[in-house]
């Protein structure tokens, strides 16, 4: 019984860092562009990696709704819901951003 309570602790403290290592399902679009790591391999494409956050979850609403007029991203991102758009902005906001140097 006292190794049950610290195996459920570290179970729940553990359970952020495993969310973030299974890559949402929408990314597939997503990455074509920006890449599956976040690291855009297309000349004029950002980098989304290591981007914060609350950045990153509002820019895509903006591109969803319309307020942002770029009609690629637009019609990349179509009618997702908040909470996928929240995946989407917590993926690349978890991954490791670009070395500088690299093009």
């Amino acid at each position: 019984m006292r190794i049950l309570l610290p195996a459920a602790l570290c179970l729940l403290a553990a359970f952020p860092l495993c969310a973030q290592t299974v890559p949402p399902t929408r990314l597939g679009l997503c990455a074509a562009c920006h890449g599956a790591n976040g690291h855009a391999s297309m000349p004029g494409v950002p980098h989304l990696a290591g981007q914060r956050l609350d950045y990153l979850r509002d820019a895509l609403k903006q591109y969803r709704d319309g307020r942002r007029n770029v009609p690629v991203m637009r019609a990349a991102i179509g009618p997702v819901s908040d909470a996928e758009l929240d995946a989407l902005a917590r993926w690349y906001s978890a991954q490791s951003p670009q070395p500088q140097g690299s093009p």
